[in-house]
C-alpha cells in the first residue's frame, strides 16, 4: 500500500464509508466504530445481526484503550504480554460504548494487530477500526484481495490490496479475565 492509497483509505473512513483490507490471516472489512450507519451498512454488506458484536483493532493501546474498563494488573497484563500480535481479547466494555459495537455483550473484541498493512490504516485514521471478516456470514472468508472483491459484492468503497499475513485461520479470541478461549 503507498502513502497516498492510507490517506485516501482514511478520509474514506472518516467520511463513513467501508475498506475491505488485509489482516494477520483474511481480509477484514471495516469501517468507524463511532459512525452507526457505517457500522449498519457493514452489517447489512455481511448479512450479520447486530446482537453478534464486532471486533475493533488498533496499531496503539492509545486506540483501543478508551473502548475498555480498567482491569486490574494481573488481567492486563496476561492482554498486553500479547499485544501488538494476533490475539483477539474479551475485555469488560466502556459504558459509553453503543450497542452496535458490542451487540448483546458486555464486553468487548479488541486486538493490537502487529500486521504491517493492517497497523498502518488504523494509524492512518488515527484509532480503531471495525475488523470482521470480508464475507457473508458463514461463509468462507476472503484470503485475497480478489476474493475480498467477489464475496462482498464489490460493495465496499475500497478495498486496500497487500498481503494477508501468516495465519491459518482468523485470531483466537479469549476472555481477558477468564483465560477462556472464545475461538
Amino acid at each position: 500500500m503507498t502513502p497516498f492509497q492510507l490517506r485516501e483509505a482514511a478520509r474514506i473512513l472518516h467520511l463513513g464509508g467501508i475498506l475491505a483490507y488485509p489482516t494477520e490471516a483474511v481480509f477484514g472489512l471495516g469501517c468507524d466504530p463511532l459512525n452507526e450507519q457505517s457500522v449498519q451498512r457493514l452489517l447489512e454488506i455481511k448479512q450479520r445481526p447486530m446482537n453478534k458484536g464486532l471486533i475493533l483493532i488498533g496499531a496503539d493501546l492509545a486506540h483501543v484503550q478508551p473502548y475498555m474498563q480498567a482491569v486490574d494488573e494481573t488481567h492486563m497484563r496476561r492482554v498486553l504480554d500479547s499485544w501488538p500480535g494476533p490475539a483477539t481479547w474479551l475485555l469488560p466494555v466502556a459504558q459509553w460504548v453503543p450497542r452496535w459495537i458490542t451487540g448483546q455483550h458486555d464486553s468487548i473484541a479488541l486486538r493490537l494487530t502487529a500486521h504491517p498493512p493492517a497497523a498502518a490504516l488504523c494509524r492512518a485514521f488515527g484509532g480503531a477500526i471495525v475488523s470482521t471478516s470480508a464475507n457473508m456470514s458463514k461463509r468462507p472468508p476472503a484470503r485475497t484481495t480478489l476474493q475480498a472483491r467477489i464475496r462482498c459484492a464489490n460493495r465496499p468503497d475500497m478495498i486496500l490490496s497487500a498481503d494477508t499475513g501468516q495465519l491459518d485461520s482468523p485470531t483466537p479470541i479469549r476472555d481477558a479475565l477468564t483465560g477462556r478461549s472464545v475461538r
